[in-house]
Order: C-alpha cells, then structure tokens, then sequence
C-alpha cells in the first residue's frame, strides 16, 4: 500500500496478489464467516479490493480513461507515474512524497479504524451467538451492524487514498448490499428474538451511532 516508484509504475501483478490476500484474509481473520449471508458480506468487501489494488499496482484503467484531461489539464505530470495515481494528490496539486498527504494520512486512520471496529465486533459476537443470546455490548452498543459498518469505512478510506472510476461506482452499490443484507438480518432476527430485538432496534440505531450510546438492556444476531 506504500510503495512509491517513478514511472511507470504497473503490471506489478505479484503485488496486486500480496495486497488483496493481506486484506482479505485479515477481514476474513475478523468476521469468520459461516452463513451464505457472511460470505456474500465478505465476498463484496473483497471484489472491492481487488478492483482496488488492480488499478494501483496492475492495471490503471481510470488513469487511462482520464489520460487526454489530466494531460491537458495537469501537462507537468507524468500519468504513468505511482505518484500521479494518487489521483487526489495531483488534483489538488500537492507536491512531495503522496503518503503523507492529508487524505491519505486519514486513510490510513479510517483503515485502521475499520480493522479495530471489524475484531472488536467479532469479540463481542462470537461469545453472544455462543452462548445463544443478543450481542449487546461494545460495539453493538452503538450500532446494530458494526461489522458492515467497518467495511464500509475501510472501503471509504481507500477512495481517499486511491480513487478509482470502479470502485467509485462499486461504492455505493456494496453500502447497498450491505444495508439489505443487514435489513433481511434483522427480519431473522425479530422472528427469532421478537420483543427483545424489537426493543434493542428501538434503542440502538443500525448504522449511525448516537452519542451517549444508550445502556444495553440485557445479553446473537448481528453484521
């Protein structure tokens, strides 16, 4: 994710395996899926990033495509470039090393954010669809699918980072997915749990926490 060369800087297929494995599998490490519902929820994330790292180390269609304006617009660049890749850098004409650019500093941030909210989840799920009861706790304290939630913002923070013309249109179909992955887990839920769902609904919000974060009621169910 931090490699900085000159020009050009692509077919760099190894790499495009390496990273996407790194991140799956660490999702993969985090969500442990079981259901068909968990691998479709890990399935989506993980077409995002390869898309993602096809584009930064493999193949640089966005690039590409925006080869005749960013030529025009930004003659002094060399597209080919790593560096020009950060799209965002070269848009906002910051010069210097691309890492340390401000969104990308805050990707990394969301990234890591992301990874941290994914395990503690898991911590608090795995033990709850154990024991058989409603995950409640940390994390599903403040939200009802911090899971999804952390996809979501891991593949946000990639946009700051990488901004790609794919990932950009796959964006907003996988938050998509994911809500209604989370809604027809809900439906589940409620007719398994019924009142003890239906009051934990009323008191913590799916996606957007709010602040104070209510007290939990009682003791799984949860993405």
């Amino acid at each position: 994710m931090n490699e900085t060369t000159s020009s050009p800087a692509y077919g760099l297929w190894a790499l495009v395996l390496i990273h996407s494995a790194i991140f799956i599998v660490f999702a993969f490490s985090f969500t442990r899926p079981k259901t068909s519902r968990d691998w479709r929820s890990l399935g989506a994330f993980s077409a995002f990033v390869v898309a993602l790292f096809t584009e930064m180390y493999g193949f640089p269609l966005t690039i590409y495509l925006l080869s005749g304006w960013l030529t025009e617009r930004f003659p002094q660049a060399d597209i080919l470039s790593h560096e020009s890749g950060h799209l965002w850098r070269t848009l906002f004409g910051w010069e210097g090393d691309p890492h340390s650019d401000p969104l990308h500093l805050l990707s990394n941030l969301l990234i890591l954010a992301g990874f941290v909210l994914l395990a503690s989840a898991w911590n608090v799920l795995h033990p709850a669809q154990r024991e058989g009861r409603l995950a409640q706790a940390g994390p599903y304290a403040h939200v009802r699918h911090p899971q999804y939630v952390a996809f979501v913002l891991v593949m946000f923070a990639f946009l700051l980072q990488w901004p790609t013309l794919p990932t950009l249109v796959m964006f907003p179909v996988l938050v998509a997915v994911y809500t209604r992955l989370a809604r027809r887990e809900e439906k589940e839920a409620l007719a398994e749990l019924g009142a003890e769902y239906r009051e934990y609904m009323e008191r913590v919000p799916a996606f957007l926490p709010r602040w104070p974060a209510p007290s939990p009621a009682g003791g799984a169910t949860g993405g």
